[in-house]
């Protein structure tokens, strides 16, 4: 070796952890792979791998009262030996998926980090290797709070996220994907060693103690998991952290402000006035803490007192609940605003409602596709089409803001996926409902909760669209407000956004009258005892209940039929050898049928049979490509009559093509009783002549005739043959 080079090192620490089950052990390692960032860490499963990393500022920006945290999950397409698409050929922003992720591991992560710590703070998560039955989802919360461990940022974690499913009636802790086809729950949980931090799933409407189980399940799961990380973090020796001080203190400024304002703020959220009106009022106190503090303050005190101010109102309204029991619009914990609810309301959509409670309102629209409107998921681990879709829309007047359109962010693609999680366990199945479904929810008015006011609205929608689903479905918002020192907690049923903001949980639920079908759960603090979490399931099914009793008034059932202006869609199965003869060479068939008759036709292959979709606003096209489709797979019947077009001519008869591609030789001697010699003149080409189909032979030949369809002629008398006379009697012998 040349004397200047020499061979790199690294110490490289693994642990590993067997959660049982007949599933591959999880292995963490560290100190092989991006050792510059603060912590890196490289879970394997599997032949699936992810690489996570954590870098945080040393310093926090002046002015930040919050974490900036960022987390982005990103799948390499070549983890699962596949190149991207779109003209780049490179992986792009993130993918409605990976968002989705990015997001499960931010919420789970985000309430563990010190309150007071500040730094612009950054997770990376990279799927880098793929097993296609190992989903990576449950293992980025384990890899980044791993990188985190490894780290010296101060972490009040460790933490993990599990996938529980209840499988063929057992709970599995991370199922394979081929397993979760026939789960009838699915909940992602995260938490600590001591507590449950985040949950997010679906299930076939389980009953409220069929979910505590399974969150408690994952729990101890959890808890293995956060038990491998402290070892790795011992091996590495990173149990020190960092030192900080990102929030300077005044605490004569802090009882200042609290004399001057705790109780104008108290009677102001006593007063149970609007949203607007109760916003202003807080600000012109705001105002007024400033101004006291005359002209010349420095940047750091007006930074102090509006954070001191913001800790009073967080304080008057907690202590408002947890004492008198009100709450900020005057109602009491279990009362649910007022809800009105129209249908039919956009004449031309194919299905729309305004589902309003309270100050949120969503006006929702259904729209009904053909099989070429489905969506056409393209991503490095899942890839494939879904037929329905639901998009979710936060415009910046629904709160009374200026805020830029540009596009769905985080947070509505969050909040749409939680609807469309909802909905999509009570559509008719596949075989009975041929569309691809889009719905749209717009929220024009929002004060909490707009999520559950877009799985109402979207249940009242595709009823009016008449969808046959299988049950209607409501959604609640529920809040906790707790005191550590008293023990007092009250929990909150349909959260105002100032609830949602100044309490300690956001605990989403939708069902059916049977039972949960989705559930999101987000807690910022510590410890939520399992009692708590009980009554608050069962008393957001009292306020869903409640919600699904007044949207009945509205529609209770789906509509008997589509909208006269909504497009109808026709599915035939046909046998999977005429699937080419309908598609034509180079699609001339299909595409003719369409262009000649104005329906949109699909076709696929679907278990050895051929499915095709007919898509038309109109009957008469439908009726048109329906024939031509039905003529085209019809299998000719021996015995059976037929009108045919003659094709071609030969000396020996006329091929009749009896059905569209399917020719029959008419020979000459089966045209008539009478003997033919010659085809000239019998026929030309394009001529209707009607046939019966004789038979059939081995090769697919078809023997055709037209004289057995006409009546035999009367046989002719041949005259009878004279008696010879007889030979002349002789002698002579005979020669």
């Amino acid at each position: 070796m040349h004397p200047y080079y020499k061979t790199m090192s690294y110490n490289e620490q693994k642990v590993t952890i067997d959660l049982g089950g007949g599933l591959a052990p999880i292995e963490l390692s560290t100190g092989k792979l991006a050792k510059q960032a603060d912590g890196s860490v490289v879970l394997k499963q599997g032949n699936t791998m992810l690489l996570a990393t954590v870098v945080s500022s040393k310093e926090a920006k002046a002015g930040v009262d919050f974490l900036p945290l960022s987390v982005d999950y990103q799948e390499k397409y070549a983890a699962t030996g596949r190149i991207p698409g779109g003209f780049l050929r490179r992986e792009a922003r993130l993918s409605d998926y990976e968002v989705l992720i990015s997001r499960l591991v931010d919420r789970a992560l985000r309430p563990l980090f010190p309150e007071t710590y500040h730094a612009d703070t950054q997770v990376m998560i990279s799927l880098i290797s793929a097993d296609k039955d190992i989903m990576p989802d449950a293992l980025a919360g384990l890899a980044a709070s791993a990188a985190i461990a490894v780290s010296d940022i101060p972490f009040n974690g460790p933490i993990s996220e599990v996938r529980v499913a209840k499988v063929d009636g057992q709970l599995v802790i991370n199922p394979r994907l081929s397993e979760l086809e026939r789960a009838t729950l699915e909940f992602i949980v995260a938490g600590s060693a001591q507590d449950i931090v985040m949950v997010e799933g679906e299930a076939n409407e389980i009953s409220e103690a069929e979910m505590v189980e399974a969150i408690a399940f994952a729990h101890e799961a959890i808890k293995k998991q956060v038990a491998a990380q402290l070892e790795l973090s011992r091996l590495v020796g990173s149990e020190t952290k960092r030192e900080f001080n990102h929030e300077p203190s005044n605490e004569e400024l802090r009882a200042q402000i609290f004399s001057a304002t705790y109780d104008r703020v108290y009677e102001i959220a006593k007063s149970g006035s609007a949203k607007h009106e109760r916003s202003d009022k807080f600000a012109a106190i705001s105002e007024e803490v400033l101004a006291s503090l005359g002209e010349d303050i420095d940047d750091e005190t007006k930074f102090l007192a509006k954070k001191y101010f913001h800790d009073v109102q967080y304080d008057a309204v907690r202590n408002l609940i947890l004492d008198e029991g009100i709450r900020l619009d005057g109602r009491n914990a279990r009362t649910v605003r007022p809800i009105w609810s129209e249908v039919d309301y956009l004449p031309a959509a194919h299905g729309s409602a305004v589902f309003t409670r309270g100050e949120t309102q969503s006006l929702t629209s259904v729209t009904l596709g053909a099989k070429d409107d489905e969506q056409m998921i393209d991503g490095a681990f899942i890839n494939g089409y879904n037929k329905f879709i639901l998009h979710y829309n936060f415009p910046g007047f629904s709160t009374g803001e200026v805020r830029p359109n540009r596009g769905a962010g985080r947070r509505e693609i969050g909040h749409g996926n939680l609807a469309m999680r909802s909905l999509k366990k009570v559509l008719p199945a596949d075989a009975e409902n041929p569309y691809t479904i889009r719905v749209v929810s717009d929220i024009l008015e929002s004060n909490g909760s707009s999520s559950m006011a877009t799985v109402c609205a979207g249940t009242l929608a595709l009823l009016d669209a008449g969808v046959k689903l299988k049950a209607p479905v409501s959604g609640i918002a529920m809040g906790l407000i707790t005191d550590e020192k008293t023990g007092k907690y009250a929990i909150l049923s349909d959260i105002l956004g100032d609830e949602d903001h100044l309490g300690d949980m956001d605990f989403k639920v939708t069902g059916t009258e049977n039972g949960i079908v989705a559930c999101q759960m987000d807690l910022k603090i510590n410890g939520l005892k399992w009692e708590v979490l009980t009554q608050a399931l069962d008393q957001a099914k009292e306020a869903r209940l409640h919600i699904l009793g007044e949207m009945k008034k509205t529609i209770s059932e789906p509509r008997e039929d589509y909208k006269p202006h909504a497009p109808r869609i026709i599915q035939l199965t046909i046998d999977k050898e005429f699937i080419g003869a309908v598609i034509g060479p180079g699609g001339k068939i299909i595409q003719e049928m369409q262009r000649e008759t104005g329906a949109t036709i699909s076709i696929e292959e679907v278990n050895n049979q051929g499915i095709v979709q007919i898509f038309a606003d109109n009957k008469d096209a439908i009726d048109a490509a329906t024939t031509r489709i039905k003529n085209i797979v019809a299998k000719p019947e021996i015995g059976a009559t037929y009108e045919g077009k003659v094709k071609s001519i030969m000396a020996f008869g006329a091929f009749v093509e009896i059905m569209p591609g399917k020719d029959g030789l008419l020979h000459i001697s089966e045209i008539d009783w009478k003997r033919i010699e010659t085809m000239d003149g019998i026929y030309k080409e394009g001529d209707v002549v009607t046939v019966k189909l004789l038979d059939i032979d081995k090769q697919g030949k078809m023997k055709l005739s037209r004289k057995a369809l006409l009546p035999r002629p009367p046989r002719e008398d041949k005259p009878k043959r004279e008696d010879k006379p007889a030979a002349p009697a002789t002698d002579a012998p005979q020669a």
